[in-house]
């Protein structure tokens, strides 16, 4: 019996082989690019904004725009500060878009309130008022 090249066995303890992180990782530096170009809109300042934000060599922002790399740990955390984009992208590639979505509804619910507020304040001013907590349509009146 002859034994087997070096290299060419599978290990005979465990039972996963070893992944490549390389290749795991690619989703994130995608998700990172894609929501950089976003956010900065593909401007030709693009590089340049990214290394103010974070600090880091041109070579490195080039690399996260394209995709080809993701930052890490003080650079992440310095573009979560300045990108929405990008942390909503993080958050739901964590599986917590949940998160950035119930601030979206604040946001959201905030912005109508102020739309009430100010229709309120035109119909006042219109001398057709109407108070707040009554519906637009009594229950047997049709739309229209």
């Amino acid at each position: 019996m002859s034994v087997p090249a070096k290299g060419k066995t599978l290990p005979k303890m465990g039972k996963v082989l070893p992944t490549n992180r390389r290749r795991l990782s690619t989703g994130y530096a995608s998700t990172v690019a894609e929501a950089l170009t976003i956010e900065l809109s593909g401007s030709n300042r693009a590089i340049k904004t990214v290394m103010r934000w974070t600090g880091a060599s041109e070579r490195t922002a080039k690399g996260w725009l394209a995709g080809t790399n993701g930052p890490s740990g003080e650079h992440l955390i310095a573009l979560l500060g300045n990108s929405d984009t990008l942390l909503g992208r993080i958050l739901k590639l964590a599986g917590r878009g949940s998160v950035i979505e119930a601030a979206h509804l604040q946001v959201l619910r905030n912005t109508m309130a102020e739309a009430v507020a100010s229709l309120d304040v035109l119909l006042v001013e219109g001398g057709n008022v109407r108070q707040t907590a009554q519906p637009l349509l009594d229950d047997g009146e049709a739309p229209g």
